[in-house]
């Protein structure tokens, strides 16, 4: 008996990719579509969950070569300790080439001028040392770790997002992406961002940390510390917090959704201690993590909006 062709109806068998591979490979292929076709790209790693999540990434899409770009912190001399300690391992441990833009050193200049008052924050000095970093390093594509999930201002960027000669954002001079193909031309000064996590969620982030076992700061899981109840947010009793009249410090179990600015980064009360654990946290919660956590988010309905305007990240 001869063996017969399957009828035409079912289709040839073909390889499934998972959710998070598809992810994956999209971001993968953004990264090598950037080093094929700029000169001179930088990845924007701060310690942050999406930014480690974006280095073993680029590490995936250039393995068993080195990264062929350094990665930049803009540091505003307000971060966690804990945060600091962990990029710095990280760049030793895996040879990589640290640029550090400090907003410390553009106040001492005189080219930005320092908040004051209980409630100061630095966060906002940020978008003039980023520009900076990125001028004098002569940098024509930027990675960062946006999600269009985030905060709305996010779900109106591009995969490359142009920016002008002076650093700033025109939701409406950005060019379509249609077919995944991205169109990187910019003349002399000015720049694209690149957000190859762009259509990842925070779910999405944590399913991916899990299933690679991808080391994170400890304060992304569930430790106690001293915390101070602040416009509906707990944010963490710091060398950098100023104490209102009224404020009453606690110690608390919690996490950090994400991670910033000391300042203005609020945390959240949380038993979970792995990333499976965050991760079944993370599938009940119905509120954005920086909407949650992050109060210099919560300026006006259009704030993120406006700074990126501006050239923030």
């Amino acid at each position: 008996m001869t063996a017969q062709s399957p009828p035409l109806s079912s289709p040839p068998p073909r390889y499934e990719l998972s959710h998070l591979g598809a992810l994956e490979a999209e971001s993968v292929h953004i990264f090598r579509e950037v080093a094929a076709t700029f000169e001179r790209p930088v990845l924007l790693f701060s310690g942050g969950k999406d930014s480690v999540v974006m280095l073993h990434l680029a590490a995936k899409a250039f393995w068993p070569a080195p990264l062929p770009f350094p990665v930049m912190h803009v540091d505003t001399g307000h971060n966690f300790d804990e945060v600091i300690a962990f990029r710095d391992e990280t760049v030793t441990r895996l040879g990589l080439r640290l640029v550090v833009a400090g907003v410390q050193d553009d106040i001492d200049a005189g080219a930005v001028v320092e908040e004051t008052g209980p409630r100061a924050s630095r966060n906002r000095l940020q978008t003039h040392t980023l520009l900076r970093g990125i001028r004098e390093n002569g940098y024509d594509a930027v990675f960062g770790g946006a999600r269009r999930d985030e905060e709305k201002a996010r779900a109106k960027e591009r995969v490359f997002s142009f920016r002008d000669e002076f650093g700033q954002w025109d939701p409406r001079a950005q060019r379509p992406e249609l077919w995944n193909l991205y169109n990187g031309r910019h003349r002399k000064g000015e720049h694209i961002r690149v957000f190859p996590i762009s259509n990842w969620t925070e779910l999405d982030i944590w399913q991916y940390i899990e299933t690679e076992s991808i080391v994170l700061p400890s304060i992304y899981y569930a430790h106690r510390r001293p915390v101070v109840e602040r416009d509906g947010m707990l944010l963490a009793q710091t060398r950098f917090l100023t104490l209102l009249p009224g404020d009453e410090p606690r110690e608390e179990l919690v996490r950090f959704r994400t991670v910033g600015d000391a300042t203005c980064t609020g945390c959240v009360e949380s038993s979970a201690s792995t990333a499976a654990e965050v991760v079944t946290e993370v599938a009940a919660s119905r509120i954005t993590e920086r909407g949650a956590t992050r109060a210099d988010d919560r300026i006006s309905e259009a704030g993120m909006e406006d700074r990126k305007k501006e050239g923030y990240f």
